[in-house]
């Protein structure tokens, strides 16, 4: 019977509805068939009860075996209620099985046995069963119904049962009833039959629809991958992930896209991941269109998680070949982060490093002229008793001063520095012509110059123009490259300090023949306490701040400096700055008084270049 079919007895279906056990309430096929078990059962059972009075009207005095049949009635009223109480399906079906099997082998038993027209319900016995879609139930029923049946052939054969009646001896209307009977159960069974698999049909439906609803929306991308690797399907989630069809992704379209160096991670997760899953990061091109033409192609980072493919999906092939599921996501921003918390531990070794040789560089650079000082100072307190004469007194107190004009030095230079880090360094500008400041720098270190045997020339126009900055912190920025140039040149060596008008700017050079700096050291001069490692020569001290004060006050200038420096060959350094700084200011946005570490290095004929713009 058609349970689906009677909608219009609405307040019956509603109380079978409630019948259903509470197990079977949540899933929808479950529930179904609970319902296509419980209703069927109570409404037949229930209409052919309420239908024995109007047979015995017309039949007369029912038989012993007609009261039987009637009386069974009451069997899948009870079957019915087991299930509703207790939610087990498939023994419900079996005591059902098993209670049609006990009538139709009574009323074949009473009719003739094997060729008695009840024995045609033996055939619907395992077709009922089927409706449970369990192998236990129909082989469990097929087992009572072949053996109900070799019951009647064997008592047939060994004369035990009667022999069939007749319609003259009034079994007619029996046989006929029992005959529309079975056909009735039977298309009841085929409906139900229809009804459940036309559920099953709309439920398989929804699910794959949420699915894909669920796949159309999410944006992570799943992939299935045949055991070479190649894209199988991929969700519509991978059109705005690589800029590209899901069609373009299909075969070893994916793989083409992923980054040359991760290729073999790419394809090594998938192996690893048909035996067990597997996690793997890797980069892949995307395209972007611009402007509905071009394409701009940048690369990025994919986090990939892949297992086998489930055995209900069909992955029970070996491991080499099942297919492997993966889930894909966009891990760009957070590989960023990472790269920028391993940039800031760097910088942060960096800078604790720094720290170390900060402190052990000036414990030296300030100890040694101050042992000088109390040392020399000392002598000449007790001069009486150490006899000097006046040559050595003037020689310790000359030795006294050069020690405290060199502490003074250290001391302004770490204190210039704390004020170019924390932007509390202000120029003061103001014209004046360059030529007269680079020669009195020069003739301030022409001395030691001399002193160390090295030739200083002067290549400077005449009459170069008029400049706008400061006068003071050109004298330093000149001051500390010379003394670099002196510090840095053997004895013999030739130092040249030049300048030219370049436009709107004006470079001052200073080029020496000295050691040259090593090209694992030149992207990081310019930071803060970092002297050259000594690999190369370990002759010179110093507080490594002098090339970082001119860089930051080149760059409080709006100006530029290039360093171009060779092992054994020597360092040439170049300082651009504005004609008229003020203007050159006023034109930036933003001014960036805080020093950065000089980067960006290149490679030219063996030659390592390296230039530090200010930034807006």
């Amino acid at each position: 019977m058609h349970w689906d079919a009677v909608k219009f007895l609405k307040p019956i279906r509603d109380y079978v509805d409630t019948l259903v056990h509470p197990s079977a309430q949540g899933d929808a096929l479950t529930s179904a068939r609970h319902r296509a078990f419980i209703g069927p059962r109570l409404i037949g059972s229930s209409a052919a009860l309420a239908s024995f009075p109007a047979y015995l009207a017309m039949r007369g005095v029912p038989s012993a075996l007609e009261i039987v049949v009637f009386a069974w009635l009451i069997a899948p009223i009870l079957i019915a209620y087991f299930l509703s109480r207790t939610g087990r399906y498939e023994s419900a079906h079996v005591l059902s099985s098993l209670a049609l099997t006990a009538l139709v082998t009574m009323v074949a038993a009473k009719t003739g046995g094997i060729s008695s027209f009840a024995a045609i319900w033996l055939v619907i016995v395992p077709l009922e069963a089927a409706l449970s879609a369990s192998r236990r139930v129909v082989a469990a029923a097929s087992t009572l119904a072949l053996l109900a049946a070799g019951l009647l052939m064997v008592g047939g054969a060994m004369q035990l049962l009667p022999t069939p009646a007749t319609p003259e001896q009034g079994q007619g209307a029996l046989a006929a009833l029992g005959i529309v009977s079975a056909a009735l159960y039977s298309t009841g069974l085929a409906l139900g039959a229809e009804s459940l698999a036309r559920t099953s049909f709309w439920l398989l439906y929804a699910e794959e629809d949420r699915y894909r609803l669920l796949a159309r929306n999410m944006t992570d991308v799943i992939t299935r991958h045949g055991r070479n690797g190649s894209v199988l399907f991929a969700s519509p989630a991978a059109e705005p992930l690589f800029g590209a069809s899901v069609a373009d992704l299909l075969g070893h379209g994916l793989f083409d896209r992923v980054h040359v160096a991760d290729r073999p991670a790419y394809l090594t997760a998938l192996a690893d991941a048909r035996a067990e899953g597997r996690s793997v990061e890797f980069r892949v091109r995307r395209d972007r269109p611009e402007g509905g033409h071009k394409a701009t192609v940048r690369f990025i980072w994919i986090e990939m998680r892949c297992r086998p493919l489930d055995r209900a999906l069909g992955g029970n092939a070996a491991p080499q070949d099942r297919e492997v599921v993966a889930v894909m996501r966009d891990v760009t921003e957070r590989k960023a982060q990472e790269q920028a918390l391993e940039d800031a531990r760097s910088d942060a070794e960096q800078a604790n490093t720094a720290k170390g040789h900060f402190l052990a560089t000036m414990s030296h650079e300030l100890r040694t002229p101050l042992n000088a000082i109390i040392g020399f100072s000392e002598m000449l307190a007790n001069e009486a008793e150490m006899r000097l004469d006046a040559e050595r007194r003037h020689e310790y107190a000359a030795l006294i001063n050069d020690s405290g004009k060199h502490l003074l030095s250290v001391v302004n230079g770490i204190l210039d520095m704390t004020r170019l880090d924390t932007g509390d360094f202000e120029i003061r500008p103001e014209p004046f012509r360059l030529a007269g400041v680079i020669d009195g720098c020069c003739d301030l270190l022409a001395l030691k110059a001399r002193e160390a045997g090295l030739d200083l020339v002067v290549d400077v126009p005449p009459e170069p123009a008029e400049i706008v900055a400061d006068k003071r912190a050109v004298k330093q920025i000149l001051i500390n490259l010379l003394s670099n140039a002196i510090k840095f040149t053997d004895r013999g060596g030739r130092i040249k300090v030049s300048a030219a008008a370049e436009g709107t700017m004006i470079a001052i050079t200073v080029e020496d023949n000295g050691i040259g700096i090593g090209e694992e050291d030149l992207p990081r001069v310019g930071s803060p306490f970092f002297q050259a490692r000594g690999s190369y020569d370990r002759r010179h001290d110093g507080t490594g701040l002098g090339l970082s004060i001119v860089k930051g006050l080149v760059e409080l200038h709006g100006g530029e400096i290039a360093i171009r420096s060779r092992i054994g060959e020597g360092t040439r350094v170049t300082v651009r700055l504005p004609l008229d700084c003020e203007q050159a200011r006023r034109l930036e946005d933003t001014v960036t008084t805080r020093p950065r570490p000089l980067a960006d290095a290149a490679r030219a004929t063996g030659e390592i270049t390296m230039a530090v713009k200010k930034s807006a």
